[in-house]
């Protein structure tokens, strides 16, 4: 008798495991979504890994900016390297590097703080409807095949002739990683860094009559960053309300603000991507 094949999430949880290869250096196995290269939400999510197998579990990362410097294989695994830059008396900071073919795809820092008393605010979540309510309007819910990662749209954009989005460069959609997980804090902002790469570059199209994978179009991310407000569970539905305030000299700007389904502001992402146009043929 066998065992039963893992699932989706399982799958993605095994690859942000990681393997200690010695102290301070680890490596991680590569998933191909289809894309012409490494999915940035992998090695953000197992930079974080990385960085947090070194630093004492009190202290949870409160943020994280990297930079994307080539391109990655996502046939090929990828080896990171931590520098304990600092242990101080309230935050800890890491410096990772993630490493194929002995050169350097992508560096980050991450900042991890222990808990302490302070002022609360926050803004408000829009007024929308829920994910219940969606299904029950007739949205779908949209996956890649094979993978964990369920969206709901809230209204699907105006289009051209041609088919593609004449919307602002604005969106507003559900999201959840369907299965059940553990209540392993550190793990779910893992799992929350990952998804947060996907939909926010291509915010930065609305309004622009291009589609995201059009053949005209190059695009790329350049950087990524994340904050996190407070603790996570990405198996229960977030909000990700997504905006792109700038484009020019092909580069775009898109930030986001993440809500968990109380209302309450868990995460905050922004991300700088190349937006080349080619010459049509």
């Amino acid at each position: 008798m066998t065992d039963a094949s893992p699932t989706p999430l399982e799958s993605l949880v095994t690859l942000l495991g990681l393997e200690t290869l010695e102290e301070n250096l680890f490596r991680g196995h590569s998933q191909d979504l289809g894309f012409p290269q490494l999915f940035g939400g992998q090695v953000l999510g197992q930079a974080l890994s990385a960085a947090t197998r070194t630093v004492p579990s009190e202290r949870k990362v409160h943020s994280l900016h990297g930079y994307f410097l080539r391109p990655g294989d996502a046939h090929k695994p990828v080896v990171y390297q931590v520098d304990g830059v600092r242990d101080g008396g309230s935050f800890t900071t890491r410096r990772i590097s993630a490493i194929q073919n002995g050169k350097t795809i992508f560096f980050c820092s991450a900042s991890f703080h222990g808990k302490e008393e302070g002022f609360t605010h926050q803004l408000g979540m829009p007024d929308i409807e829920s994910p219940e309510q969606l299904i029950e309007q007739g949205a779908r819910i949209e996956r890649y095949e094979g993978h964990p990662i369920e969206f709901l749209r809230m209204k699907a954009p105006a289009t051209t002739s041609e088919g593609a989005s004449s919307a602002p460069p604005r969106q507003r959609l559900w999201f959840r990683l369907s299965g059940e997980l553990p209540e392993d804090d550190a793990l779910h902002r893992y799992l929350l860094t990952y998804s947060s790469d996907f939909n926010l570059l291509a915010t930065a199209l609305g309004g622009h009559g291009v589609r995201f994978g059009s053949p005209e179009l190059q695009m790329a991310s350049l950087d990524h960053s994340l904050w996190f407000h407070q603790d996570v569970r990405v198996n229960d539905w977030l909000l990700y309300e997504m905006d792109s305030p700038w484009a020019g000299g092909a580069r775009s700007f898109s930030r986001g603000s993440l809500y968990n389904r109380h209302g309450e502001l868990v995460a905050s992402s922004a991300q700088e991507g190349l937006t080349r146009l080619r010459q049509r043929s």
